[in-house]
């Protein structure tokens, strides 16, 4: 690899490396990434749409004499109507692994900040296309395009930047080379050379979701292959395109740094074959990231043994709603945050405490009927008009989320306070959309109730404030959770759901009433899970996320 082909690419994103590192340290808004299609062009829409267009009937990642016969695409319809018709190149286990290890030596050879820059130009590339990302992911997903841009495109790209900033970070805090000097009194002292050498564990496998292939997908990804190991990703069946073109923008920049194309590999499945499992007890992998079940999360952690195996699987997200001093605020946000993407996001709230008494507001008592009420209307206004109310909803991602809804309508779940409706998209006629679901629950003689993921919230009555501390906490603790929220104007509950929620285990939002919402977190600030409760075993990004993806080999000399 000469010098021409290396320095270009650390020159070009050694600044954006230097910012990142300090944005981690800073924790404040930043952000290299546009997160509005117009900062891409004035026409970046239409360009974008174009090339989304044009992927539709073609195959992908087929050019090589490892890929065998390109499989269907299978499960990969856009959830707002009709087929995308791509398929995919496809590789056996086998090949797939032999690939990964004869591309390991060279890039585990490369230097932290090499890895890093080619990491920064992948994302540099793949920020080019957002507008293109954005339309991969809203069909494949179900988000409606805003959010698919956004999450799918600039923040997904930020967790990527943040987890390669993170590892270079801990890449390099020991020097690469130092000199030991042990003093001996009359004789000469001790002197000895000592070169510290970064080495990968192995084969990083990313198995992606549904929801969000790229935001969840990309920290996995990039902590993986700025530390040094290859990459084999394995998307879910519904959702590859996404995954697809980010494999395949990682080989082009690979190949064109002086690399082994096949650092990064794309592991579609065939109809019915199970191949993350397959792969993730092979013993050439030795890291899995996964984002999905917890019944498959909890597979691959006692099953893969041979790997490191950070998992982030469903959660129950409870809300403490104790008083309130903008009561209308605080109702719109909550009624956002159940709303956003029809509540398929591993941090939508679901269950709502609220003390069986009341709360106290700037309007006055209201008791727990009439904060059923008037959250149940705010929900109703904001959705009243299809056409935005379909911005926001998205579609509905599988069969199993419609499935839930149904029952929560036919009153399997408890009593209806706020029944969903379908909304027709004047874009999307054929999409399944449907607005969330309210269902009243008692803590005194209800049992809580367990995940519920897609459009359906709990209000559930509880003794007092106290008790509804205590029932977060044993939520968060039993069942796991991505976030939690109280609402108090009381410093005593407030200290109380603090300390049980760090006791517990998860990240707290208190009293949002503005555009911040508590499904929503940001790269270089806030941490997504916590690795501490039995939804998630790893938080990105902070070191433990990156720090075990590498060990370091010491190589001694004498010096003198």
């Amino acid at each position: 690899m000469t010098a021409a082909t290396v320095h270009p690419l650390i020159d070009r994103h050694q600044q954006t490396l230097d910012r990142a590192v300090t944005a981690l340290g800073e924790r404040d808004y930043w952000s290299p990434y546009p997160e509005f299609p117009k900062a891409y062009g004035e026409d970046a829409m239409a360009v974008g749409a174009a090339a989304f267009e044009a992927l539709k009937g073609t195959t992908r990642l087929a050019a090589d004499e490892l890929v065998g016969p390109a499989v269907d695409a299978g499960g990969e319809v856009s959830p707002f109507g009709g087929d995308l018709d791509i398929a995919y190149g496809y590789r056996s286990a086998d090949a797939l692994m032999a690939a990964a290890v004869a591309a390991q030596p060279a890039w585990a050879k490369a230097s932290p900040l090499l890895r890093a820059a080619v990491c920064l130009e992948i994302l540099a590339r793949i920020n080019a296309r957002s507008v293109e990302f954005g339309f991969a992911v809203q069909h494949t997903t179900g988000q409606a395009f805003g959010m698919a841009f956004q999450a799918g495109g600039p923040h997904a790209q930020d967790r990527g930047l943040e987890a390669v900033a993170a590892a270079f970070v801990e890449q390099t805090k020991i020097p690469a080379k130092a000199n030991w000097t042990k003093p001996q009194g009359k004789r000469d002292p001790l002197q000895m050379e000592k070169e510290f050498l970064v080495r990968p564990r192995g084969v990083g496998l990313v198995i992606g979701c549904n929801t969000f292939p790229t935001w969840n997908g990309f920290p996995g990804f990039f902590a993986s292959l700025a530390t040094g190991n290859t990459v084999v990703v394995k998307p879910h069946p519904r959702a590859i395109l996404p995954l697809a073109l980010t494999v395949e923008i990682a080989r082009d920049v690979l190949t064109e740094a002086g690399f082994d194309a096949d650092v990064v590999q794309l592991a579609p499945e065939q109809p019915g074959e199970g191949l993350a499992k397959t792969l993730a007890t092979r013993p050439e992998v030795a890291i899995i990231d996964y984002t999905g079940s917890t019944a498959f999360g909890d597979w691959l952690e006692e099953n893969a043994r041979q790997a490191l195996v950070y998992t982030e699987k469903a959660g129950v997200n409870t809300v403490l709603v104790e008083s309130t001093d903008n009561y209308a605020a605080a109702l719109g946000n909550l009624a956002f945050s159940l709303s956003l993407y029809s509540g398929q996001m591993c941090t939508t709230p679901q269950n709502l405490l609220i003390p069986r008494a009341g709360i106290a507001t700037d309007q006055g008592s209201k008791s727990f009927a009439e904060v059923v009420a008037d959250l149940s209307t705010a929900v109703g206004r904001l959705l009243s008009d299809d056409a935005k109310a379909s911005q926001l909803l998205g579609a509905v991602v599988n069969p199993g989320v419609l499935q839930r809804i149904e029952r929560a309508e036919k009153g399997e779940l408890g009593e209806l306070a706020l029944a969903p409706r379908a909304v027709v998209s004047p874009e999307f006629p054929e999409a399944v959309i449907r607005t969330p679901a309210l269902v009243t629950l008692d803590a005194a003689k209800d049992e809580l109730p367990g995940e519920c993921f897609g459009p359906v919230a709990f209000a559930i009555a509880v003794d007092s404030a106290a008790h509804g501390v205590e029932l977060l906490a044993e939520t968060v603790r039993t069942r796991g959770a991505m976030s939690a929220a109280a609402y108090t104007t009381s410093p005593e509950v407030e200290g109380a759901v603090v300390d049980a929620a760090v006791d517990a285990g998860v990240s707290l939002s208190l009293n949002l009433t503005g555009q911040v919402f508590v499904n929503q977190t940001a790269a270089f600030s806030d941490l997504h899970g916590t690795g501490a409760n039995p939804a998630a075993n790893a938080a990105y990004t902070d070191a433990a996320f990156v720090a075990s993806r590498f060990r370091v080999m010491e190589v001694r000399r004498h010096n003198g």
